[in-house]
């Protein structure tokens, strides 16, 4: 038996045209999964469908909404048949000092980064619990654990603290029907939304972006810069029977931050 082999699985990835979750549904793919990518706007995903491969599905929806969610059960049902693995990869953040805040903004946050993922795990859950098998991973993060020493995140860490507590809260409830739960915490990771902010960063203090990278790489353990493909062996081993009796983890591919932080 291959513990890693995806051969004759199927994975829905939420917010699959995003960087985190494109590469996650290559990994799933390239390990044998079919994969139905999910996301809030068509082009975006007919692109990531294109690039991973003709046989990639897609579904626009809005994992915030539960019709939008039932549809896509229902869609998945449809194009893939019995659905095996559900990847939350959804989500965005939005830096504010908490003095300033704009709840609209909040809420909007809470809605996208845990709202989406109780959501997705609700429907989802019934079909896997009908098929006596499962699982879900939720993408994280280590500020579900630890906090920033600059302002700007309270929003981001209050939602990922909500999701880690919601992974374990879930794995508890679904484990009898041979569902496993578990969630991914990576470190910043080098998706190009962020490289774009890298930029930014790097200008105000006078420096490349190369040399500000260089200093944030330095600041931890692995003194490197995490990369997308830095989760991909994190998703395959969660997502295949090599993890069939863990269940309520969160496992942090983040070059050490945990570890000192």
């Amino acid at each position: 038996m291959n513990l890693f082999d995806l051969k004759g699985k199927s994975a829905v990835v939420v917010g699959g045209a995003g960087g985190l979750g494109k590469v996650i549904a290559k990994g799933l793919r390239d390990a044998g999964a079919k994969i139905l990518l999910a996301d809030l706007t068509e082009e975006p995903l007919k692109a990531a469908a294109a690039e991973l491969g003709a046989d990639v599905e897609w579904f626009v929806g809005n994992a915030a909404v539960e019709g939008d969610v039932e549809a896509l059960v229902a869609a998945a049902e449809k194009k893939l048949g019995k659905v095996t693995i559900l990847v939350n990869a959804q989500g965005f953040n939005k830096k504010q000092d908490a003095l300033d805040i704009d709840v609209d903004m909040f809420r909007q946050m809470l809605d996208a980064n845990i709202t989406g993922f109780m959501l997705t795990a609700k429907h989802f859950g019934r079909h896997f619990k009908a098929n006596g098998y499962g699982k879900i991973i939720n993408l994280s993060s280590v500020r579900g654990k630890i906090a920033t020493q600059g302002p700007g995140n309270s929003g981001y860490c209050a939602t990922k603290g909500a999701v880690d507590m919601l992974t374990k809260q879930l794995a508890s409830e679904y484990g009898q029907f041979g569902v496993t739960v578990n969630a991914i915490g990576p470190n910043i990771t080098m998706t190009p939304p962020m490289l774009a902010i890298f930029e930014m960063r790097a200008k105000a203090a006078g420096i490349t972006v190369d040399e500000y990278l260089v200093q944030q790489g330095n600041a931890i353990p692995m003194r490197r810069m995490g990369q997308p493909e830095d989760l991909v062996g994190t998703a395959v081993f969660l997502a295949a029977p090599a993890s069939d009796f863990m269940t309520g983890n969160i496992l942090y591919p983040d070059g050490g931050l945990t570890a000192i932080g």
